[in-house]
């Protein structure tokens, strides 16, 4: 029957069924629907310029965009910093991208879309088979155990609790996540990111913020997670390749 009523509705009326991608349409209100003008869209500005309200009704606009604008521009600032005007930062700063959309369309829908997920694992696997972050082996196999590691998780889950615990798109994820790093990077990511889901969980449980029932979306713990192992940000050295703070850690 839809696609009965779809076929019989005007153009303009099919062209808006149709399911938005990361492309089309290009951005619009969600609330009064009108196309965006260019100026409505300049990062953080626009935001703080029409008071966070939209420029055509006046609906408010959610505090996300601006939230999503600003992270983007600290990543890209420390992969700048860390790597130089180089071929190893233009492939970390899609790396840090990828993540961040991936990180809150999860939070938000509980969803991880395979173009995003497949494109970040293929984008790991050709980037290293050049050796740029690590050894074409260790990130064909980081795939593999990223994948593998989080399906034995999941199948355990569902024979001692008879629940789904996790989602493929968590796999795959975690999967493209280890193609960039290497397999040696799995066991950090997986704890890392499993201590902080549960941190917050158990916060939000005792907070009355959701019950044991709800759906908890583990996207955004593994992207941190795998951000940071990427960057060693769980180490010392870290800070190490930022010129200024490398002086300032040299011996006097």
């Amino acid at each position: 029957r839809w696609m009965q009523e779809l076929r019989e509705a005007p153009i303009a009326e099919a062209a808006a069924a149709e399911p938005p991608s990361l492309v089309r349409p290009p951005s619009f209100c969600p609330a009064c629907r009108k196309r965006l003008k260019p100026w409505h869209k300049i990062p953080v500005l626009s935001y703080l310029l029409l008071g966070g309200r939209c420029g055509f009704c006046n609906t408010r606009i959610s505090g996300q965009y601006p939230t999503v604008e600003l992270l983007a521009a600290f990543a890209s600032a420390f992969v700048v910093l860390h790597f130089g005007f180089s071929l190893e930062s233009a492939a970390a700063l899609f790396f840090s991208w990828m993540l961040i959309v991936l990180a809150f369309i999860d939070g938000n829908e509980q969803l991880l879309p395979d173009e995003l997920t497949l494109t970040l694992l293929w984008g790991g696997l050709v980037t290293n088979a050049f050796g740029l972050f690590t050894d074409a082996a260790s990130a064909v196999l980081g795939a593999a155990a990223g994948y593998g590691g989080l399906w034995l998780i999941y199948q355990a889950m569902k024979a001692i609790t008879g629940r789904e615990g996790l989602g493929y798109g968590d796999m795959k994820l975690l999967a493209a996540i280890c193609a960039w790093c290497g397999w040696q990077a799995l066991p950090l990511i997986l704890l890392t990111a499993s201590v902080a889901g549960l941190a917050v969980s158990a916060v939000a449980l005792l907070a009355r913020r959701m019950t044991k029932n709800d759906r908890f979306a583990f996207g955004p713990y593994l992207a941190a997670a795998g951000w940071g192992t990427f960057f060693q940000f769980f180490a010392y050295q870290w800070l190490l390749p930022i010129p200024f703070l490398e002086s300032l850690s040299r011996p006097f």
